[in-house]
Order: structure tokens, then C-alpha cells, then sequence
């Protein structure tokens, strides 16, 4: 297992070697710094955590500073752990670009989904509308919700009008067409949740 951490530029295409046009998210990937060390001995597991993207020193707070001074390196505005690597492949203060992964490879990708705001059951869960016309008086309504034998109460996970968006979602096994080192940059095939400029992270796919 490996990782890093970026931020989403945007979609854009390429072109394979037979003519054909590929579709591919444009990954801003590191260079990160590894801050912490975590080990079985002490935390329990072992990970590594990362950052990724500097803060300017009067935003952060002295536990912020203070842990990114041991790595010597300034604070940064986006942190996670990778687990399941080799701990002792990795040092405190080390730099990963983007070339720790290599085209033909295979990638999970996290980011978190475009806020929708309030959204009804129609456009958050795709259901359908009631009769517009002959007086039904019932549109875009949720509909019944309960029946008397299951105790006249809502069941748990009933979908219903709410917060839309705004999820932390995962994309599997998506191939890595290009890596350019010299500009931190991974482009992978398809799309990635999240806006753009908004922070991701890549992994090494779970999927054979």
C-alpha cells in the first residue's frame, strides 16, 4: 500500500496511441511531507501521516507548529494517515511527489462530493412525481411514509428530503494514464468526486 495526497485541477482528455480520446481528472499530487510515525508498540498500528499544502504560520495554531516543526517543514492545510504501508520504508520530514505511482497503475481516490444544499426526494433519492394534472394535489411530495402494521412510526433509513452532497466518497481500481514528476501531476481515467481545488487522496487500489 501507498499513498498521497493533492488536489483536484479539473477534467481534461487525452489521446492514446490507437486515436482514441480518454477522459481524465488532472490530480495535483504533493509533494507531501511525512509529519508522524506510528507503530504497533505505541499507537496500537502502524501508519504514516502525511501532509500536503502549506499554511501560513499566523493561521495555525502552536500544537499545528509544533508538530511541524519536528518534521521541520511548515504546517500544512490538508493531513491523513496511510495505513498499511511499510513503516520502515518512510522518516519523519521525508518529501513524496508524485512519482511513487507509475502509469498502467491502479488507484483508490477520496474526496468529498459536491454540496448540494436541501434537496427533495425527487432530485436526492430519484423518485418519482405524482399526477400534475386532474386535481391530484400531489406533485413532488415524499408520499406515504409508514404503514399501521409496521408499529405507524418512520423506519429507520427511510429516504426522505435532506442535506444533499457534502459526502466523503471513494472511486476504486481508476488507471493512472500519465504521471509528470517534474510538475507533481497524475492524470487518472474518469472522474473524481469533489470540486475543483478540492483536496483528494490517492491510494493504491484495494481491488486485485
Amino acid at each position: 500500500m501507498k499513498g498521497i495526497l493533492g488536489k483536484k485541477l479539473g477534467m481534461t482528455q487525452v489521446f492514446a496511441a490507437d486515436g482514441s480520446a480518454v477522459p481524465v481528472t488532472v490530480i495535483e499530487a504533493g509533494p507531501c511531507v511525512v509529519l508522524q510515525k506510528k507503530d504497533q508498540a505505541n499507537d496500537g498500528y502502524e501508519s504514516i501521516q502525511i501532509g500536503f499544502g502549506d499554511k501560513k504560520e499566523h493561521n495555525a495554531n502552536k500544537p499545528e507548529l509544533g508538530h511541524a516543526k519536528k518534521a521541520s517543514t511548515a504546517p500544512k492545510r490538508y493531513i491523513k494517515e496511510i495505513r498499511g504501508v511499510n513503516v520502515g520504508e518512510y522518516e519523519v520530514g521525508q518529501e513524496l511527489k508524485a512519482d511513487i505511482f507509475a502509469e498502467g497503475e491502479y488507484v483508490d481516490v477520496t474526496g468529498i462530493s459536491k454540496g448540494k444544499g436541501f434537496a427533495g426526494a425527487i432530485k436526492r433519492w430519484g423518485q418519482s412525481r405524482g399526477p400534475i394534472t386532474h386535481g391530484s394535489k400531489y406533485h413532488r411530495g415524499v408520499g406515504s411514509m409508514a404503514v399501521i402494521r409496521t408499529g405507524n412510526r418512520v423506519p429507520k433509513g427511510k429516504r426522505m428530503p435532506g442535506h444533499m452532497g457534502s459526502d466523503t466518497i471513494t472511486i476504486q481500481k481508476l488507471q493512472v494514464v500519465k504521471v509528470d514528476a517534474e510538475r507533481n501531476v497524475i492524470l487518472v481515467k474518469g472522474s473524481i468526486p469533489g470540486a475543483n481545488n478540492s483536496y483528494v487522496t490517492v491510494k493504491s487500489t484495494v481491488k486485485k
